[in-house]
């Protein structure tokens, strides 16, 4: 992948943290019981499916794995950063943010493995379109 794309992708997900920041204020989603940020959680995950399918499967299968991971390390290591500065320091939490924000904590995870099986579908998809129920 080229300088360029490493930094947008950077840029995205920084801006998809500002976004989820400021919609979760004023204690970013602690205002919300565990019940419906365990509903939050699921319901981001069809959306975040599709997107995932959708941008892999435009890429050319060869770098198509790589680009997954790529887009794994962004959507989780810099958010991690950010929320460790913004709950753990700011806020005062510490690394204990882990625990009082877990649903921050899933998102350091779920893009690991959602993004690799999108990439591992659209290919498998391309191989065989009745994968999908004949429509690829």
């Amino acid at each position: 992948m080229r300088k360029r794309h490493h930094v947008r992708l950077w840029i995205l997900a920084t801006c998809v943290w500002a976004g989820f920041l400021v919609l979760g204020l004023p204690e970013y989603y602690q205002q919300y019981s565990p019940r419906v940020m365990l509903g939050f959680e699921v319901v981001l995950l069809l959306p975040f499916a599709v997107i995932l399918y959708v941008v892999l499967k435009r890429v050319p299968p060869k770098r198509r794995m790589s680009l997954a991971l790529w887009i794994a390390f962004y959507f989780t290591v810099p958010l991690a950063v950010y929320d460790y500065l913004y709950c753990g320091l700011v806020l005062g939490h510490g690394a204990g943010f882990l625990w009082e924000f877990w649903y921050l904590t899933t998102y350091y995870v779920v893009p690991w493995v959602l993004a690799p099986a999108m990439a591992l579908l659209a290919s498998k998809i391309e191989e065989d379109p009745s994968v999908a129920g004949g429509v690829a």
